[in-house]
Parts: structure tokens; C-alpha cells; sequence
């Protein structure tokens, strides 16, 4: 049995309750401000609503996976730390991109 999910006006046809109920969780991620939130905002302008609510639903299933296989719990970070994170990330792959080219990249503090 195959249900229409309309999730901010888009339609997708989705046969798993669980994963519709995923779903619907991740599309309450746009406003929010958490380690959860962050990325879903940047996947969402990379690839468009659907395919970023699926990814971010994916996620959530391997969280509450792992929180009801091992008991662990979930501790949120918060947006600013996977901003900061990304943003180390985004330097790295500068530096090493330069480095393949023969160049140095140095801070510029401002």
C-alpha cells in the first residue's frame, strides 16, 4: 500500500510508516537550531527539499538506531558547533587543494 506524504507542499509517495514519520521530523529541522538543523539547512540549498528531507530522515533512522541498540543517548551540540566544524573542514580542503598546486594558503586576521 502506497500513501501520498506531503511534506511542505511536496508530494512523494512513501510505503513505510516509520519512514514517513522520519520524514515528517526532518522537515521540522528547517527552523531549528541544532546539530541536527545546521546541516539539514545546508543540504537543503545544495539539493533541494526532497532529496535533503530523505538524507536528513536517513540520518535520523541510523540515530534512533543506534540509541535503541546500545542505549546511548543524544546529546545535541548545537548549531554553532557544526558551523564551526564545517568551517574547519572547508579551510582544510583549501589548504590541501593549494598544497596539490604548488601554493600556500596563510590566514588572513582581520
Amino acid at each position: 500500500m502506497v500513501t501520498k506524504c506531503l511534506l511542505e507542499g511536496l508530494a512523494m509517495d512513501v510505503v513505510n510508516r516509520a519512514a514517513t514519520a522520519l520524514r515528517m521530523g526532518t522537515s521540522m529541522l528547517l527552523r531549528s537550531q541544532t546539530y541536527l538543523g545546521a546541516p539539514y539547512r545546508r543540504l537543503r540549498s545544495k539539493l533541494g527539499a526532497l532529496k535533503a528531507i530523505t538524507t536528513m530522515a536517513h540520518r535520523l533512522a541510523r540515530l534512533v538506531y543506534r540509541m535503541l541498540k546500545y542505549g546511548q543517548q543524544y546529546v545535541d551540540k548545537g548549531a554553532e558547533y557544526y558551523e564551526q566544524r564545517n568551517r574547519q573542514q572547508q579551510i582544510e580542503f583549501v589548504r590541501k587543494k593549494a598544497a596539490q598546486l604548488g601554493l600556500q594558503v596563510t590566514p588572513a586576521h582581520a
